[in-house]
């Protein structure tokens, strides 16, 4: 197993901060074996860490209260959302009290003119897409997984979506978090703009949970398409496949969306979501905008792609055929285990220059494919990050050291390439190593001395991140 440290525990602090708790919130604090290593699980192969007690919190005032309750006692704070981060941001190093988010689930306010919305952190996306639903307008960020909207800010997640949308860090306007010391803090006004002071807002994006707990955003909202059109083709090789999406992307084509499947995937698709396509690597796509502008874009796409030996190009705007083929993608992570029945599926994440695209996914299926492992590849290849998913008999050491070898390697390709050790799943434990590497010695002193000065006593998600252990 992936080696993963137990920081010192404050005993005598924690069951005074779980007594203490266990009057304020009765049956809303558990301590149950199983509700607790429910809150440390990760679903990667880092062992389980859980937090002592959980603690569902309902409004700001509470987290508040919470914190300083475990400020007073030196006791660690892990946040929770929904639970489906991928490289161990919520388990407990130095054990403590978790706080599950699930809820504190209001939209508090819908402004439809201004196009942003402000909701509480345990709302999910898909809760809130179908609620905005009769505004015609909807939150574009789409991790595929139904996480929490506070989650999906605390790790900076993005998504099928970002290649026209962007991530988490374009489309929050604003908000707001408690802090170590138990205050509160706002971090915007809801102008689209400002020049005023330290873009606190994006501090507090993609920082696991180590500075703060947000407990509100202000969202931008956008549009619903007047018209959607989803397209599909396949391609002779991987190569060609990320070809065609350098290509794309330097025409300017304005896709919402452009996704990889590699071979293998296609073929695991093919039988999980009982699907024809052919079986050789495909591209995905969707077209935003008006009727005629996404005949057009998808015309102008075929044509991209028949200069790299994309055949079978087909589009729909019909929606059942388009969610169809987007639930298939979204299903991908189990379809994949069925290549291997009774094996773990372990996903990790790269992103690189769209040139190096090609080389790199290329480079992955390669390595993938000397080690004898079963690694189909996924991806939102219109901003060059893409998935392997690893599937390996975690019971096996040989197994385990094979694959943590390859994730490795794979993370060093990326920095390599001027590229990043993860695109969307955040740092966590499983990543930590590869931070410094990626950002410098300096950088990472930076980031250790805003810690130190907003949680001198770490207690805030300690652990994570590659930051120092102190306090």
């Amino acid at each position: 197993m992936a080696e993963i440290l137990d920081l010192p525990r404050n005993e005598h602090g924690i069951a005074t901060v779980i007594e203490a708790l266990a009057g304020q919130f009765g049956a809303r604090l558990a301590t149950s074996a199983a509700l607790r290593e429910q809150h440390g699980h990760t679903t990667t192969w880092l062992r389980t860490q859980a937090p002592d007690a959980v603690v569902f919190v309902q409004s700001t005032e509470e987290v508040q209260h919470v914190v300083r309750l475990c400020a007073r006692h030196h006791v660690p704070v892990i946040p929770f959302g929904a639970g489906s981060s991928l490289e161990g941001h919520v388990n407990a190093s130095a054990g403590g009290i978790c706080i599950d988010f699930s809820q504190m689930n209001r939209i508090l306010r819908v402004s439809a003119e201004d196009m942003d919305v402000v909701i509480e952190p345990g709302v999910t996306r898909k809760a809130l897409n179908t609620h905005l639903r009769d505004t015609g307008l909807f939150f574009p960020v789409d991790p595929g997984a139904d996480a929490t909207l506070g989650g999906m800010a605390a790790t900076g997640a993005s998504g099928t979506n970002a290649v026209r949308y962007g991530t988490m860090k374009e489309n929050i306007l604003g908000l707001k978090a408690v802090l170590p010391s138990g205050e509160i803090v706002k971090t915007a006004a809801r102008a689209r703009k400002s020049s005023a002071g330290y873009d606190l807002t994006h501090l507090m994006i993609g920082s696991e949970g180590t500075l703060g707990l947000i407990t509100e955003l202000t969202l931008r909202l956008r549009g619903i398409p007047a018209a959607i059109s989803a397209a599909t083709c396949s391609f002779p090789s991987v190569e060609a496949a990320c070809e065609c999406v350098i290509a794309t992307v330097q025409y300017g084509l304005p896709v919402a969306r452009i996704e990889l499947l590699d071979k293998l995937m296609v073929e695991a698709v093919n039988r999980y979501s009982k699907l024809s396509l052919p079986e050789t690597p495909l591209l995905l796509l969707e077209f935003h905008g008006s009727e005629t502008g996404v005949a057009e874009d998808a015309e102008s796409f075929g044509e991209i792609a028949a200069d790299f030996g994309g055949t079978g190009f087909a589009a729909t705007t019909v929606e059942e055929e388009r969610n169809q083929l987007w639930q298939a993608r979204h299903d991908a992570y189990w379809a994949g285990l069925a290549l291997r029945p009774g094996a773990k599926g372990i996903s990790t994440d790269i992103c690189v220059p769209v040139s190096r695209l090609a080389e790199a996914v290329t480079k992955a299926q390669t390595r993938a494919a000397e080690l004898g492992m079963i690694a189909p590849v996924v991806g939102h290849v219109g901003d060059g990050n893409f998935h392997v998913l690893m599937l390996i008999d975690t019971d096996s050491p040989a197994e385990v050291e094979m694959a943590e070898g390859f994730v490795a390697w794979l993370n060093d390709m990326a920095i390599a390439m001027e590229g990043t050790c993860t695109g969307e799943h955040g740092i966590g434990q499983g990543k930590a190593a590869y931070l410094i590497r990626e950002l410098g010695p300096e950088a990472m002193e930076v980031m250790a001395t805003i810690k130190r000065g907003i949680d001198p006593q770490n207690i805030f998600n300690p652990g994570k991140m590659g930051l120092p252990n102190y306090g």
